[in-house]
């Protein structure tokens, strides 16, 4: 094994480095979490004390409404506010080569020489939901690494994409006239998961029109007495206007979220979904196991003889699994 390697893999040195914002150990944190390296437990266990702080915050919406743009823009607001912030930018990535374009960090190049910024454009690999399967971890680096904000941007697939919300503290769906959210407005998924809708493009024809129909929707809605009620923002974040009124809705929601304890539920929630991940995670290794070995190939030939029923031979399977 190289030096380098060797490097790459200390994992203490590489928490210590990146506590003092090194952007390589950040990133080669990142990289072994991505990669689902075998030490890293031993990154999350070094990690653990420094999480659980940071403001994350998620943006989703269909492509073309200016999420990219959007997040480059408030990144620039949480840093005059004095915020260190991290970007996690999901790309999607292609079904036959795995690779990915990670176009999202080209886009954000005005913040690349920020010491108080980190960019990490990731691939979805396939994971459904608009994040990737390591975006968690990620996120848990980044707040290791001292980021007090943590912006996730999403694939952009559309209305199943709401994976984001059970990540972040707070969501923020992005809309654009002309894109057919009028009628998306009353259907079920993506516009669900909002505590604030941000209409953007809002210069373009058709804006008003959309701001109304969202707000509509959201009066439709049922709420008791101190729920939310989603923010409506209009920008024009390609001219950097409405941004400011994007970080007040932002505020207001995180002041909602720790006056009704709303916030450390979530967290509890996001924590109980990872460690969920994890342990499915393992299970889905011990039975790759077991699929290589001779007693599922066993009770799969007394099923498909009618020996044995599909329930009874997933039970005895469970019971290989038994420490």
């Amino acid at each position: 094994m190289s030096a380098s390697v060797r490097r790459s893999r200390d994992v203490p040195m590489l928490v210590d480095r990146a506590r003092e914002g090194d952007p390589r150990a950040v990133a080669r944190l990142i990289t072994l979490v991505e990669s689902g390296d075998e030490v890293l437990p031993e990154v999350a266990a070094a990690l653990a004390p420094h999480t659980g702080r940071a403001q994350v915050v998620g943006l989703t919406g269909s492509p073309g409404v200016g999420k990219s743009t959007t997040t480059n823009e408030l990144v620039r607001v949480l840093r005059a506010q004095g915020h260190r912030v991290g970007v996690l930018a999901v790309d999607p990535s292609s079904p036959y080569t795995g690779g990915a374009i990670l176009g999202d960090r080209v886009r954000m190049q005005d913040h690349a020489t920020d010491p108080g910024v980190y960019i990490r454009s990731m691939s979805s690999r396939g994971h459904l939901g608009g994040l990737a399967a390591a975006t968690p971890q990620a996120v848990r680096v980044l707040e290791g690494a001292g980021c007090d904000v943590v912006l996730i941007e999403t694939v952009g697939v559309g209305q199943a994409e709401v994976e984001v919300a059970s990540l972040a503290d707070t969501t923020l769906v992005l809309l654009a006239p002309g894109m057919g959210d009028a009628i998306q407005a009353v259907k079920a998924g993506i516009l669900e998961i909002a505590d604030v809708f941000v209409v953007n493009k809002a210069d373009r024809d058709g804006a008003d029109a959309t701001y109304r129909d969202i707000q509509g929707m959201i009066g439709l809605g049922e709420r008791g007495p101190g729920d939310w009620r989603p923010q409506v923002v209009r920008a024009v974040a390609a001219r950097g206007e409405g941004i400011d009124d994007i970080a007040t809705a932002i505020d207001k929601h995180r002041g909602w979220l720790v006056e009704h304890g709303e916030l450390r539920l979530r967290r509890e929630a996001r924590a109980a979904a990872e460690v969920e991940a994890i342990a499915m995670g393992e299970l889905r290794a011990r039975l790759g196991s077991l699929r290589e070995g001779t007693e599922l190939a066993t009770l799969a030939g007394k099923v498909a003889a009618g020996e044995l029923d599909p329930y009874a031979a997933a039970r005895r399977l469970l019971d290989e699994l038994a420490p």
